[in-house]
């Protein structure tokens, strides 16, 4: 499940929060859209979701252990009461980062990289802000690292990104 949700991470710019309370109400994969009532900053935001987001959803949704007892899109083991929750992340990223090597790597860095990464594409501040939830720019801002040799290319292209 790790891998899905970086990889919704990386698509969305979705906090792990938001992602690991998903239920499949929230989710619309016909619209390509995920619906977010409760967020950090206390607003509801709907996240358009890319071709790539969505066959990760779809992967994800069509598991074959999928339990039919659960809405939660990325679930985790019955508790002692029987109840399931959302997934932890936090056992198994650490985990995983220490069998490849990466030190000072956290879940959240992911939210940075796919916010630059909105920004790389083109997308005004306003359209990232949108997606990502950021209530003001001096927030987007901070989240934004714009590599200098992508700048390169776009000063010698003469386009906009």
């Amino acid at each position: 499940m790790l891998g899905w949700i970086v990889r919704i991470a990386l698509y969305t710019a979705m906090r792990q929060g938001e992602i690991l309370s998903l239920t499949l109400d929230q989710i619309d994969l016909q619209r390509r859209i995920v619906r977010l009532s409760d967020t950090k900053n206390g607003s509801a935001r709907t996240v358009p979701l890319s071709r790539r987001a969505v066959a990760v959803f779809r992967e994800a949704l069509s598991n074959p252990i999928r339990p039919r007892d659960t809405d939660w899109v990325f679930f985790g083991e019955p508790g002692r009461d029987g109840a399931r929750r959302p997934y932890q992340v936090n056992k198994v990223w650490a985990g995983a980062l220490q069998r490849a090597g990466i030190s000072n790597l956290r879940f959240h860095d992911l939210r940075h990289e796919a916010v630059s990464r909105l920004v790389e594409m083109g997308l005004s501040d306003q359209e990232v802000a949108s997606i990502s939830g950021h209530k003001s720019m001096q927030m987007l801002r901070r989240y934004t690292h714009l590599c200098a040799e992508d700048l390169v290319v776009v000063l010698d292209s003469g386009r906009r990104r």
